[in-house]
């Protein structure tokens, strides 16, 4: 059974920082891209940030392109974001799950940022 479980949220101040981590379970994520995405209240799910593998090439959204640092541990079988310089529009809940998503792919609860002005 595929599992998901993000932690790391938070509330924090503009400027601030928070380190997200995803731990994976159920499939072989270890040998996939992962990647990170957010969600606001009404709007869709958006990409954030992705890791390949086996490459580990990593590839950011605009927006949080220069602030954020998505890493993975294989051995550990978790996935995790760094963000630094936080600003209220990354406000959002942040999941983690492989990339590309597939279509009826599981999703975790996800983890909450709220990001202060």
């Amino acid at each position: 059974q595929v599992q998901l479980v993000e932690s790391g949220g938070g509330l924090v101040q503009a400027g601030g920082s928070l380190r997200l981590s995803c731990a994976a379970s159920g499939r072989t994520f270890s040998r996939e891209p992962m990647g990170w995405f957010r969600q606001t209240p009404g709007k869709e799910r958006e990409f954030v940030a992705r890791i390949n593998w086996p490459t580990y090439l990593t590839y950011y959204a605009d927006s949080v392109k220069g602030r954020f640092t998505i890493s993975r541990d294989n051995a550990k079988n978790t996935l995790n974001l760094q963000m630094n310089s936080l600003k209220p529009e990354d406000t959002a809940v942040y999941y983690c799950n492989r990339y590309p998503v597939g279509t009826g792919d599981y999703w975790g609860q996800g983890t909450q940022v709220t990001v202060s002005s």
